[in-house]
């Protein structure tokens, strides 16, 4: 009976972390965010790496769309942001090393909540630039960055950037409330 409890539990709790939570983008500025987001494995040798595939990897958070006005970009899991989130991946890019990557659409059951991929990876990085809202003007003072999570281990960018005047801003971390870990990108 103690076997089944406990392999329950370890099952109940994969599921709760898999994909290492949820992600979140608020966009404080008025400018567009524009941008790849990056989960991959911390536990060693980084693979496998999920990123959106589509349109060029890169996805738009509008400018002043945060959890504020409701808009805020908001991935609870691979598949289901699809349904929910305002900002929806239709096709994800699954590494499982250097030299194998597959595009997975995003109820593709490799990627589904509780799958290996899903299991074994968290939200870590991200690449980004912000620009003037609408266009694809980049926006002034240099507003662009690499970030990254502490702890990532696969890549070494800081956690926060400021522009050179000190304008604007950037930050990611992590927090964990009730058991699930919460990844924000936050752009002041």
């Amino acid at each position: 009976m103690k076997k089944i409890l406990t392999l329950l539990g370890i099952a109940i709790t994969s599921l709760a972390y898999s994909q290492g939570g949820t992600l979140i983008v608020n966009n404080y500025t008025p400018y567009d965010y524009y941008g790849a987001l990056i989960a991959n494995n911390f536990a060693g040798g980084c693979y496998p790496i999920v990123t959106p595939t589509t349109p060029g990897s890169m996805v738009t958070v509008p400018a002043n769309s945060n959890m504020g006005t409701g808009t805020e970009l908001r991935y609870d899991n691979y598949r289901d942001q699809f349904t929910i989130s305002l900002y929806p991946v239709t096709e994800w890019q699954v590494m499982l090393s250097a030299t194998n990557g597959q595009p997975r659409l995003w109820s593709h059951p490799a990627i589904m909540p509780g799958s290996v991929v899903a299991n074994n990876t968290k939200w870590g990085s991200t690449k980004f630039e912000m620009r003037i809202a609408g266009t694809t003007t980049n926006a002034p003072d240099n507003f662009h960055a690499n970030l990254s999570v502490i702890g990532n281990p696969c890549n070494t960018a800081p956690d926060f950037f400021s522009t050179p005047s000190g304008s604007n801003s950037a930050e990611m971390f992590s927090l964990t409330s009730g058991g699930i870990v919460y990844t924000y990108i936050q752009l002041y």
